[in-house]
């Protein structure tokens, strides 16, 4: 399959870019002054109960995307900018488990480079959360493609700064069992 012109990483942030500015409360974030902290775009997301895929249930030894998506931004003339609680801080260059499901970012039935998402894709052009449900992995082997919920293990790391937008990462990725 040929690759597509472009950065599919790009094309997410953009995606997710809009949909954090589309999924904030308008009157509130009007009212509220320059600088003040509102909570994220759309949490973990939205889990359709109507959809084939059991939403993501919490397992000890996981990190859950409750906490990932505690996070509150300030709006800032050209950025958003993340404020992590304390307990996504702890995370940040620890080893981690993930579990999501996978949105691939290249052609292909093995992934090396993809995202984990807190709910199921349903459309390929389409963001299934904001930066706060979503998670870059990079991963160390190549992982099969799966509609199925995937783990993986590996270096977290909370982005403050991030030229796509994410918020979190993980290399060093390998396969993990739940």
């Amino acid at each position: 399959m040929p690759r597509l012109p472009g950065s599919a990483l790009a094309c997410v942030a953009i995606g997710m870019a809009a949909a954090t500015f589309v999924a904030a409360d308008p009157v509130r974030a009007q009212a509220s002054s320059p600088g003040t902290a509102i909570p994220m775009g759309s949490g973990p997301g939205y889990h359709d109960p109507r959809g084939p895929f059991k939403p993501l249930q919490e397992v000890e030894g996981v990190v859950s995307w409750k906490l990932l998506s505690s996070v509150t931004v300030k709006a800032d003339k050209s950025k958003v900018i993340p404020t992590f609680p304390s307990g996504v801080l702890a995370l940040d260059k620890r080893t981690v488990k993930i579990q999501g499901f996978m949105m691939p970012l290249e052609p292909g039935d093995k992934q090396s480079h993809f995202l984990l998402s807190s709910v199921p894709t349903s459309c390929s052009f389409c963001v299934p959360a904001g930066p706060e449900g979503l998670v870059e992995v990079r991963s160390k082997t190549p992982v099969r493609y799966t509609l199925e919920v995937v783990t993986v293990e590996g270096q977290m790391a909370v982005l403050n700064d991030d030229p796509y937008g994410m918020f979190y990462r993980v290399t060093q990725a390998v396969p993990a069992a739940r």
